[in-house]
This record gives C-alpha cells, structure tokens and sequence, in this order.
C-alpha cells in the first residue's frame, strides 16, 4: 500500500487460534469505515516466527502481546523488532491498548484514535528515517 507516498506493506495478526480467519469485528469495521478505511477484506492469522524475517518492526497492542513474541524471538535481532505500538507517539512509557471487545461503540473509536495517533508517528519517524539516506 502507499501511505503518505511511502510504500509499505502491513500485516495484522494474533495469537488466539479460534479467530483464525475471521473478518475484523463488525463494530471495528463501522469505525475504520466512518475514517475512511476499509478492513472488511482483512482475515485474521496467526503470527509466525518467520514474520520475524518478513518484517522490519513488529506492533504490539500490550505487554501480554510483548511477552508471547519476546518468548518466540529467537535471538536478539528479532527481539529488537518488537514494541509496544503506542510507543511510537508515548516513548518508552509501554502503553497498553485497550481490548474494546467487550465493550460499545466509544471504545472501539477511542482504540481506533489511539492506533490513527501511533500509526501517524510511526510514519512520520520512517519518512524522517528516509529522508536522512
């Protein structure tokens, strides 16, 4: 995808296989939908060691996520991929996003702003990044 005139490519994923290839959460699709984006083709998979290979930063949503991957990195490169995703804009505070699962609308919107905030950051540091090669 071109995001901001980068070419990026993202991948979501989990670790809880009784999700595996279901759509995004009808409640999270309203929100995406109402920003301007459209997540009702995305299928939910597992994550795998060799995202470790295929990616060059690994988001995580909390410190339950952080651990599981810091548990299946398998040297301290793969390790060094991974962050708290709300990093990008809080550094080094490790803030958890909030599971809106069981919870209403509002809390799906408030993750969705929380995730537009980090994602926003993170770009901007990779465009920085770029434009000092």
């Amino acid at each position: 995808m071109t995001y901001r005139g980068l070419e990026i490519t993202i991948h979501s994923c989990g670790f809880e296989s009784f999700h595996v290839g279901d759509a995004p959460d009808i409640r999270a699709q309203i929100v995406a939908n109402r920003n301007g984006i459209d997540i009702s083709g995305h299928r939910a998979r597992l994550f795998r060691t060799n995202d470790f290979d295929e990616y060059d930063r690994i988001y995580v949503m909390d410190s339950g996520h952080y651990q599981k991957l810091m548990k299946l990195a398998r040297n301290g490169s793969d390790k060094k991929k991974v962050t708290l995703i709300m990093n990008a804009c809080h550094p080094g505070e490790n803030i958890s996003v909030p599971d809106p699962w069981y919870d209403s609308m509002p809390a799906f919107e408030n993750v969705f702003s929380q995730l537009d905030d980090a994602c926003e950051a993170i770009a901007s540091e990779i465009e920085s990044t770029l434009n000092k090669e």
